[in-house]
């Protein structure tokens, strides 16, 4: 059987290594993942071209949100994000799923975080597909409300939809602005120099999450993940977060129990190599 990860650029995905550990350690000998360049505008041939020797699929940016349309049946916390990183491949159907949102979940439970009580604090860097599952997690640990911190609230509509359909309530603010001191949990879904300001309020003590959740993995640690440390905060990855979420999508493509052990030793040990 075949799978593969789609997006653009794609050299660089850790995703091959992962689901290839996997199957190794699930005796799948049989299959094979590819990384795979494909743009929104590539993505309906590709899918076409799909028969039924493969799997599934894994997608990257920019094609968690162009997918939907192209699928016949979508989980609803896919529809509910409004972005599916997996496609199962079935029967000549495809079906979408979103295994960030579990990701991110599993990643923070990792790092001690397993509920939100009461009135904390939830920051989320970032507007885009990201940001959107990272309401659902953050809808899924007990939050009824989050603030967004974003560049542009004019292009922050995909993120406001989506709070709809999640039934959490979304304040936006500016990316710089320093009226939140205090989160109970910080997730930030932009690129590791993006967050330099954020990290430099931490370092400052203008700052304090309990939690961090950086989608970064490499370069690692990110400058906000440092600070965050330094500060006594409990920190998750992008590294975790890929983990977790690969693990998902190994078990929906194969049936199978992900070997998550194994898929970190592959993964660590790529990043170190």
């Amino acid at each position: 059987m075949k799978a593969a990860v789609l997006g653009a650029p794609i050299a660089h995905s850790l995703s091959p290594v992962l689901h290839r550990a996997a199957y190794q350690a699930l005796g799948l000998t049989g299959w094979s993942y590819e990384a795979i360049e494909c743009d929104a505008a590539r993505l309906p041939a590709v899918l076409d071209g799909c028969g039924p020797d493969w799997a599934g699929l894994s997608l990257t940016m920019p094609l968690k949100r162009a997918v939907l349309p192209l699928l016949d049946q979508a989980e609803p916390l896919a529809r509910e994000v409004g972005a599916a990183n997996t496609v199962v491949l079935r029967g000549g159907r495809r079906r979408g799923h979103n295994t960030d949102v579990p990701g991110m979940i599993a990643a923070l439970a990792e790092a001690g975080l397993t509920g939100l009580a009461g009135p904390a604090t939830v920051l989320i860097l970032g507007g885009g597909a990201t940001a959107c599952a990272a309401l659902a997690a953050a809808r899924g640990l007990g939050a009824a409300a989050v603030t967004a911190a974003v560049r542009d609230p004019a292009r922050a509509t995909d993120l406001l939809a989506a709070a709809g359909r999640l039934g959490i309530a979304v304040t936006l603010i500016s990316f710089e602005a320093p009226e939140v001191t205090a989160a109970g949990l910080l997730i930030s879904t932009v690129p590791a120099d993006a967050a330099d300001f954020h990290a430099e309020r931490i370092d400052r003590g203008h700052l304090v999450p309990r939690y961090l959740l950086d989608v970064v993995y490499h370069p690692w640690p990110t400058p906000l993940a440092d600070a965050a440390r330094k500060a006594g905060s409990a920190v998750a990855g992008g590294f975790d977060l890929l983990l977790h979420q690969a693990a998902g999508q190994v078990t929906l493509m194969t049936g199978k129990p992900a070997p998550l052990a194994a898929m970190r030793t592959a993964g660590a040990a790529a990043l170190t190599a």
